[in-house]
């Protein structure tokens, strides 16, 4: 990645809230710059929910055109129904990103923790609080929290990339 801009799609996977953020990493420098992040929320059932997921990462991947997708794994919880849906959202993720010829990496939760905070079982404060340290965003902004996890996953796959 030397001397090599590359932009970074971060996900963090959901069917209710999806954090998305865009990156950019310049290889000449050791700063990453966010370009875009939200939360996005759907509604309805399911399937309303992947159709507007699926266009939402589309719209994402066709204004921004990231070179690489970094998702989130799925966390397996207790409430399997609530899991199957959140594995559904990725297939449409990763379908909308091998559309557009993007390599797809993943990194689990405790992976995500170490490379921010230096600690794979700190929590999300720790997150929240270290994300403004790594890269640049504006304070007055209200985030979500799965947008700072989306940022968090974009930072990983950057420091995974050096």
């Amino acid at each position: 990645m030397q001397n090599k801009t590359i932009k970074i799609l971060g996900i963090d996977p959901g069917y209710g809230r999806l954090g998305i953020a865009v990156i950019e990493k310049n290889g000449s420098h050791n700063k990453e710059t966010l370009l875009h992040s939200e939360c996005f929320t759907t509604e309805g059932d399911i399937y309303d929910r992947l159709t507007e997921i699926g266009s939402r990462i589309k719209a994402t991947i066709e204004q921004y055109k990231p070179d690489i997708l970094a998702m989130e794994t799925l966390f397996i919880t207790k409430n399997q129904k609530t899991a199957m849906h959140v594995a559904e959202v990725r297939g449409i993720i990763a379908y909308e990103a091998r559309l557009h010829g993007m390599p797809i990496t993943e990194y689990s939760p405790p992976q995500i923790k170490a490379a921010v905070t230096g600690n794979g079982a700190s929590d999300k404060s720790s997150i929240i609080k270290m994300v403004p340290l790594l890269i640049k965003i504006d304070a007055t902004t209200k985030r979500h929290d799965d947008e700072y996890d989306a940022i968090a996953v974009a930072l990983t796959c950057s420091a995974h990339h050096r």
